[in-house]
């Protein structure tokens, strides 16, 4: 490859990585997504593997520096961290995450050598969604711009409640993947009736209806107090969030339940047991409102501390967070590392983790899934409660992110947990996307961001299962490995024969 050459397929593919980003929100360009793959795979077929390396790792410069650019704001206007670290850090992770497109392309190139095009319509679809399926658990996992993510207002998007997101993917990358053998020639015509096919199937499929109503409509209200980052934990505002919480909950009638937002009440359950959550316990009781509301709840026999859900209007109950944010909420390896990250100024570092088996929250006489801030990207965790719970809540802080993309790719991504799920969303958070989610990922009613907003609409409480919630992640996971293995057999004994036939044939 010429060096010309070699800077044109370069720049080309931080071009399609980067263009990639517009298949998710706020965009929702959904085609890109797969003509972004189809880029990177039609390079991997002309690659050698050192070349689909640095291919890959290209492309994935230019999906995740501008897919999670958010991450720099988190760390350095809200984690208060010195901007040269914030970029240090920002950067590794980058170069981290790009690391799965890039072993990708090495290791498919270096096992298939001569890509035929079943190969190419197996074993790269499967990879990339193997590699997808790694980076949502390695070093407890990051399923951010998952691709099937993108689909949730597509035709494609009729296989999440069949598949999950790492099925959807699966169509995403198997499009991609006909769209190189329809440009390359390879079997056009039977390609192009199969790409047809694939995309009205999963249009037939999001007409299917799995689950059913479980009562009658409940209204409900999302509060959105958009009280900023700065001010959320001084003392001398805890009066004035106090107030205004309450008088935005309890100016609304006709309400059966009320969400508040991540940690709306910023201080111990302990410390405002008897005061502030006793008068929330008194007018509750006399509006018959259900309230959901995050709060931290310190153990002081052992000195373990939670990001919880508390429930409210009926038995008083919690849900701690399971899946903690790494460097957000603690810190990997502290054993190991002690307090030589305590110059990074890393907030919230000492949470501890919820258990895996906990009862579900009870609210408005039905039972939810309760789900706190990035627990919500992680679809096996959602299913665990499920087909028991009736709705999904999910509180967040999202001003930890400001005005860039995640908190419109947040909100995309708890609309696939309601479509993969067939069950209502009711995601409250404090500055905003606030939203109320139909069982089919549709938005019934949202807020705008950076606003104080109160948004109320009608949620059917459902029951009933998806095919995802009875099977979960591990049938397509096992199949698209065992396709991946396949393949490479039935390659590599072809390679075999060939190599045999042309020695007999000298």
């Amino acid at each position: 490859m010429s060096s010309k050459a070699g800077r044109y397929s370069a720049l080309l593919m931080l071009f399609a990585g980067a263009t990639g980003v517009t298949a998710f929100a706020p965009f929702g360009w959904f085609p890109v997504a797969a003509l972004s793959l189809a880029l990177l795979f039609d390079q991997w077929l002309r690659d050698s593997p050192r070349t689909a390396f640095r291919h890959g790792l290209l492309f994935g410069a230019g999906f995740f520096g501008v897919g999670i650019s958010w991450v720099f704001i988190s760390i350095k206007v809200y984690g208060h961290v010195a901007a040269p670290v914030a970029i240090l850090i920002t950067l590794g992770l980058i170069a981290f995450l790009s690391l799965y497109p890039a072993l990708l392309g090495y290791f498919l190139v270096r096992a298939f050598r001569t890509f035929t095009p079943a190969a190419l319509l197996v074993a790269m679809p499967s990879g990339w969604v193997v590699a997808e399926w790694l980076r949502g658990w390695v070093f407890s996992g990051f399923p951010w711009l998952t691709v099937g993510t993108s689909q949730i207002d597509g035709p494609l998007g009729g296989y999440a409640p069949v598949l999950g997101v790492f099925g959807t993917s699966l169509t995403v990358a198997l499009s991609a993947a006909l769209l190189v053998a329809v440009f390359r020639g390879w079997y056009r015509l039977p390609g192009l009736v199969l790409l047809l096919l694939l995309w009205g199937g999963g249009q037939l499929l999001g007409n299917i209806q799995w689950t059913e109503p479980r009562g009658d409509a409940l209204q409900v209200a999302l509060v959105q107090g958009n009280i900023s980052q700065d001010d959320k934990w001084a003392p001398e505002n805890l009066l004035s969030t106090f107030t205004r919480y309450s008088e935005l909950t309890f100016d609304e009638a006709d309400v059966d339940l009320v969400v508040w937002p991540e940690t709306a009440i910023p201080a111990f359950h302990d410390q405002v047991e008897d005061s502030f959550i006793a008068y929330l316990e008194t007018e509750l009781e006399k509006t018959g409102i259900s309230l959901l509301t995050g709060i931290p709840v310190l153990e002081r026999e052992n000195w373990e501390y939670y990001n919880a859900v508390m429930s409210l209007g009926g038995e008083q109950a919690f849900y701690y967070k399971q899946h903690l944010v790494p460097y957000g909420e603690y810190l990997p390896l502290r054993w190991l590392i002690g307090n030589t990250l305590d110059a990074l100024a890393v907030p919230n570092a000492d949470f501890s983790s919820g258990g895996p088996s906990q009862t579900l929250l009870q609210a408005a006489g039905y039972p939810v899934s309760s789900s706190i801030c990035y627990e919500v990207v992680f679809g096996e965790q959602i299913i665990r409660d499920l087909p028991e719970a009736a709705m999904l809540v999910n509180i967040s802080n999202d001003a930890w992110f400001g005005d860039s993309l995640a908190p419109h790719q947040h909100l995309e991504m708890a609309r696939l947990r309601a479509k993969e799920t067939g069950r209502p969303m009711l995601r409250a958070t404090n500055t905003g996307i606030s939203a109320v989610i139909d069982h089919e990922g549709r938005i019934v009613e949202q807020s705008p961001q950076f606003e104080i907003a109160v948004i109320r609409a009608a949620v059917v409480p459902m029951q009933g299962a998806t095919p995802y919630v009875l099977l979960g992640n591990t049938p397509i996971v096992v199949f698209i490995i065992a396709c991946l293995l396949l393949c490479w057999l039935v390659c590599r004994r072809k390679q075999g024969d060939r190599g045999q036939g042309s020695l007999l044939h000298k």
